[in-house]
């Protein structure tokens, strides 16, 4: 039978109560709490995730956003939202470069990143901040490599714990639960809005039952597209195919020759188109209120190591519809070419300046207090163009 992979897959990515019940209780070793629209959203912790296996010490605003320590007695007009690029996973306060930008410009930086987060779920997080008195006139988003597809995620834990080992009767830490998601709706002929598959908790409870996530999970577009692009077969392909020829993408899902890489291209559009259409409605949310939004691009060190040796950019749609619609962004993968340039050193060893191989709850390398510092001043001539009025650092050069 062709549901054979999806079957090995769902049962090796079943949640576990060991990795359940500390997420849900209040009083747990958890780096995230449940949230029933956004998955989860962090909450204070220390961890041995840090540069050298040092402990990180992470802690949260009432208002949620990380804790702000420069200028936080004064108005804010800056808020940032995006995945564990922006929360700054893997450093503690104060090394954040919010914290190191709000330190130079003489203004705070609201941190509400959420490691794991996609497009998506920043948004939603947008909508919920920006309504309380929490809100600024300025937002960055902050768009990392593997955002896009997670717009479409049902639970993202399926994909980033699909080979991870089982570490038996050790606890891990949870996060990827269900959260809610777009879809591409064929009828439609646009991108609809799913809420996510754990309204309480106890719906979060019943997915440690193997037999129970395989029926939830299983007739799952995304998850029937990922067991191809780990060379499974599927049953669902006249579904994917109509997918396909919806976006505009041609592919053969029915040629073992071609099914991994075109699964795997199907799969980035589909996040591609996502992520347009989010940034559709943000452009529009942004016009009526009177609020400005800057895009900024984060990368992982593969797609660093591959633009540092001239390879073509993954990307490129995203930046030519940032292009198009005239959008303000930041785009780090020139900024890092610039930087590299200063040094006589392989790419390799370039990233291992800059980045912290994953720990506790990272998937992902993250960027070490060093970097998140030259981020900040590789990004400070466009914010303070960006910003009217300039900000207080600023203000005297004006005159």
């Amino acid at each position: 039978m062709t549901d054979d992979a999806v079957k090995q897959l769902l049962h090796q990515t079943t949640y576990r109560r060991i990795d359940v019940e500390p997420f849900l209780d209040p009083e747990g070793e958890s780096w995230s709490r449940f949230d029933c629209e956004l998955g989860y959203v962090p909450k204070d912790v220390v961890m041995a995730d840090g540069i050298g296996g040092s402990l990180s010490r992470y802690s949260y605003e009432p208002g949620g956003q990380r804790r702000m320590i420069h200028y936080r007695d004064q108005p804010c007009r800056i808020n940032t939202y995006g995945d564990s690029f922006t929360q700054c996973q893997q450093v503690s306060d104060g090394e954040t470069w919010q914290e190191y930008l709000a330190a130079h410009l003489g203004e705070s930086i609201r941190n509400f990143g959420v490691g794991g987060h996609g497009v998506y779920q920043a948004c939603r997080r947008a909508r919920r901040v920006e309504a309380t008195d929490s809100a600024a006139d300025y937002v960055i988003l902050n768009i990392f490599d593997d955002d896009h597809v997670r717009n479409v995620d049902a639970a993202r834990w399926i994909r980033s714990f699909a080979d991870v080992v089982e570490p038996g009767d050790k606890p891990r830490m949870l996060h990827g639960v269900p959260w809610s998601h777009l879809r591409f709706d064929v009828e439609q002929g646009d991108f609809v809005e799913r809420p996510g598959l754990c309204r309480d908790e106890s719906a979060l409870r019943d997915l440690c039952d193997h037999d129970h996530f395989y029926k939830i999970f299983k007739d799952d577009s995304i998850v029937q597209l990922f067991v191809m692009q780990r060379g499974g077969e599927v049953d669902r392909l006249d579904e994917l195919e109509r997918l396909a020829e919806a976006l505009g993408v041609t592919v053969n899902l029915r040629d073992p020759a071609t099914r991994r890489t075109d699964a795997r291209r199907l799969h980035q559009t589909y996040g591609f188109r996502s992520t347009q259409h989010i940034l559709d409605g943000m452009r529009m949310w942004f016009e009526d209120e009177g609020k400005k939004l800057m895009v900024m691009l984060s990368y992982s060190p593969e797609n660093v190591a591959h633009a540092l040796v001239g390879g073509p950019r993954f990307d490129q749609c995203i930046i030519d519809y940032l292009e198009h619609h005239r959008m303000a962004y930041i785009d780090t993968l020139p900024l890092l070419a610039e930087y590299y340039r200063l040094f006589d050193l392989s790419p390799q060893q370039f990233l291992r300046l800059l980045y912290i191989p994953p720990s506790a709850a990272a998937v992902f390398n993250h960027y070490n207090p060093s970097a998140n510092h030259w981020l900040a001043h590789a990004i400070k001539d466009q914010l303070v163009d960006w910003l009217d009025p300039k900000p207080p650092a600023y203000l005297a050069a004006t005159h």
